[in-house]
């Protein structure tokens, strides 16, 4: 028999176990158990969502465990870029904005 196979089989019997409602339930917590295990693994999972732009950098970060010091030269250290969705006038404006809000208070 494949292990495909039985993979499937033990997937299907899930819910009748009791241990969980469905097969993604039972899906879900085995992929987290598997990430929370392995670190390179997990950094790797962030940095190709943060590549494909399917995550933010802070949540590359949260999905890594890592600090954005550390993220950063991660990102570097495998050649992908940074992106940075602020333009200098989003830049100045949330500047002169903080400025303001500083003023009034």
């Amino acid at each position: 028999m494949h292990v495909e196979g039985i993979v499937s089989k033990e997937i299907n019997v899930i819910p009748f176990t009791g241990y969980y409602k469905n097969e993604n339930e039972f899906i879900k917590d085995a992929v987290n158990t598997l990430l929370t295990a392995r670190k390179d693994l997990r950094i790797a999972v962030a940095c190709e969502l943060y590549k494909r732009e399917e995550v933010s950098f802070g949540k590359a970060c949260e999905i890594a465990s890592l600090d954005i010091e550390e993220m950063k030269e991660v990102l570097h250290k495998k050649g992908i870029a940074r992106k940075v969705s602020a333009t200098p006038k989003n830049v100045s404006d949330m500047a002169n904005e903080a400025i303001r809000l500083k003023v009034l208070i």
